[in-house]
C-alpha cells in the first residue's frame, strides 16, 4: 500500500514539475519572441542610420570638394534627376 501511495505522489510531483516546465517554457518562447522582433526593430534602425550617415558624407564631400554654392547646385540636379526617375517609374 505504502508503494501505491509513494507512486500516487510521485506521478503528482512529476505532473507538477511538467506543468511548471510548460509555462517556463512557454514564457521564454515570449521571451525570444519579443527578443527577436526587438532585433529586427534595432536592425531597421541601423539600416536607416547608415542610409543617413552615407546622405551626410556624400553632401560633406560635396561641400568640401566644390564649395557651398556649388554644391547646392549639385544636390539640386540630383534631385531633379531623383524626381525625373520617379515620374518616369509612375508611368
Amino acid at each position: 500500500m505504502q508503494a501505491l501511495s509513494e507512486l500516487s505522489q510521485n506521478v503528482r510531483l512529476l505532473l507538477e514539475r511538467y506543468t511548471a516546465l510548460r509555462e517556463e517554457n512557454e514564457h521564454l518562447r515570449e521571451e525570444i519572441e519579443h527578443q527577436r522582433a526587438e532585433l529586427v526593430r534595432t536592425h531597421s534602425e541601423l539600416a536607416e542610420l547608415q542610409q543617413k550617415n552615407k546622405r551626410i558624407a556624400m553632401a560633406n564631400a560635396l561641400i568640401s570638394a566644390e564649395g557651398t554654392e556649388e554644391a547646392y547646385k549639385r544636390i539640386n540636379a540630383l534631385i531633379a534627376q531623383l524626381d525625373r526617375a520617379i515620374g518616369a517609374l509612375k508611368r
